[in-house]
């Protein structure tokens, strides 16, 4: 059986798989192209439109389009079309069914193995919501992967280097921008630190050109109202994209806008086009340099390469901003691709491990204990014929590591006693959030702390667990958010301030794992962040009802 790596992008997305010789490549889509626009046209209560189509139709029926879904993953967002409701989850789910129909027809296969790449500066409550949305179409969902992790996965299959060299790549995207840095030797690959902004990317870009383009037509024609025509408000967005790319490329770039018979011609430079979106780029070079501070306060000083990933990186501005800013040399890196065939490779490598670690087990059980070398080299053969790999490939996957870290801290929201007001009413004190994991803690990173009780005779404690949410740490509940919560229960009566101990766990993949307790009387909880409350059975309900809507391309 295959895997697939999809690069699931906030504008554009693309699936790659790993052929006979080890090597990724990118399957095609219903259109023939190697990418395809995570746009997704609700035509009607059972079939629905995802791609180029869909983000053509936004231009006559943009009530019925939704895009830059990505950027709501994790949100308790909501679209209603034809009497239906749909989430962020079902939304993307739709775009990950179709990407993965239309590969199984280009591999005349079936997909249902599946890694799935996020931002690398997506939290907990995102990254679950990912591996929802690719679960609800009916997607075996084998992990999500940072995407700078994955590109540089794909780089290192490429890199005939040998011995630790350090990857710093800049990840600008549709809809999300982070650097990382990333040390990879070998068969490790081993995230150093990594920042960004989730609200950041192409389309920022994009709306900033699209102001422009308004602006100029009222200069010209300030009696006109095209304000309130959205037919002409999408026609200029569409515009607005095609002119930045356009300026990637050449100097100059010119578009006529029409309005109720008032035609405006419109010409911009590239010197303008940078100039407008100035601060823009700047954010990025700021979020670059704080991540540069950390990697050299970790002991990387240096880089062997700066990679630029994501389609917005082929602008000129962006190499040129680095290599003012810092004295870097970067280079693209297949910025549409690399992503998705890294993800690939990533599939292949939990595959691999998932059968050669699991006790006892082979593709073709039930030949006795599976836990001695010549076992194991019999499983590895078995693996390497079914997914046309040499048995030396296999062992080498199997003995392949991947280590990320935490993109962001998270803690529990307590009740600071040194406010005055804690004696006689602790309610009314300061509250604030005490973080126990912090921001770039490799994982799989553990963490406790001590507490206690506010009131004599407390039987319950409510433990509510918050995420970062600002690009800096802070403890003020305003710059953190919360992402889930349990109640420590059948506490022995006690005095106030009794002790108890709450600790995190967070995996290799990114859940969340609480435990709390109190140490006397032996009372504890256990719990994973579910985000948003959706259950297994609620998954299974939304995995049914998208299974009703037919996918095209």
């Amino acid at each position: 059986m295959s895997t697939y790596g999809i690069d699931l992008g906030t504008t554009y997305s693309c699936v790659a798989t790993v052929d006979g010789t080890g090597r990724a490549h990118v399957t095609k889509n219903a259109a023939g192209e190697d990418t395809t626009p995570s746009v997704v046209f609700f035509e009607s209560p059972t079939n629905v439109v995802v791609g180029e189509e869909a983000k053509n139709t936004a231009l006559l029926l943009p009530d019925q389009v939704v895009s830059l879904v990505k950027r709501q993953m994790g949100e308790q967002a909501r679209f209603e079309f034809h009497g239906n409701e749909h989430t962020p989850e079902t939304v993307s789910a739709l775009i990950l069914r179709e990407l993965a129909r239309a590969a199984g027809e280009h591999e005349r296969t079936e997909v249902e193995e599946v890694v799935v790449t996020v931002p690398a500066y997506f939290g907990v409550t995102e990254r679950e919501a990912t591996r929802r949305a690719g679960e609800i179409a009916g997607l075996t969902v084998l992990d999500v992967v940072p995407e700078p992790v994955a590109a540089a996965l794909h780089y290192q299959s490429l890199d005939a280097e040998r011995g630790p060299r350090h990857l710093l790549v800049y990840d600008l995207g549709g809809g999300t921008f982070d650097t990382t840095v990333i040390r990879v030797e070998d068969n490790d690959v081993r995230v150093v630190c990594t920042d960004g902004d989730h609200r950041l990317g192409g389309a920022d870009w994009d709306e900033k050109l699209t102001d422009h383009l308004l602006e100029r037509f009222t200069a010209q024609y300030p009696e006109a109202d095209p304000g309130g025509d959205e037919q002409f408000l999408q026609d200029v967005s569409d515009a607005a994209e095609r002119l930045k790319r356009s300026l990637t490329v050449r100097e100059c770039a010119r578009h006529n806008l029409r309005f109720a018979g008032a035609s405006v011609r419109v010409e911009l430079g590239r010197g303008d086009f940078e100039a407008l979106t100035a601060d823009l780029l700047e954010r990025t070079l700021t979020i670059t340099e704080r991540t540069v501070a950390t990697a050299r306060e970790r002991g990387v000083d240096t880089f062997d390469d700066v990679l630029l990933v994501g389609g917005m990186t082929r602008m000129p501005a962006v190499s040129a901003g680095l290599r003012s800013r810092f004295g870097f040399e970067p280079h693209l890196h297949e910025p549409d691709l690399a992503v998705a065939k890294g993800a690939a490779l990533f599939a292949l490598v939990r595959r691999v491990k998932s059968v050669m670690t699991r006790p006892g087990a082979s593709d073709t059980a039930g030949e006795g204990p599976e836990d001695g070398p010549e076992a194991v080299r019999r499983r590895a053969e078995e693996v390497g014929r079914r997914l046309g790999l040499s048995t030396e490939e296999v062992q080498r996957l199997a003995d392949k590591t991947v280590t990320s870290v935490s993109p962001r801290a998270f803690g529990v929201k307590t009740i600071d006693s040194s406010d005055p007001v804690y004696e006689s009413d602790p309610m009314a004190a300061r509250q604030y959030v005490s973080h126990l994991l912090e921001a770039n803690a490799p994982l799989p990173a553990v963490a406790q702390d001590g507490f206690a009780t506010v009131w004599a005779g407390q039987e319950a404690v409510r433990i509510d667990v918050w995420e970062q949410a600002g690009a800096v740490l802070s403890e003020e509940l305003e710059h953190n958010v919360q992402i889930g919560d349990a109640v420590l229960s059948g506490l022995p009566p006690s005095p106030a301030n009794t002790p108890f101990r709450v600790e995190f766990h967070l995996t290799e993949t990114g859940l969340l794992n609480v435990r709390a307790w109190e140490p006397e009387g032996g009372s504890q909880v256990r719990f994973d962040i579910r985000i948003g409350g959706m259950s297994p059975e609620s998954v299974a309900a939304a995995r049914d009802a998208v299974g009703l809507i037919r996918t095209s391309g």
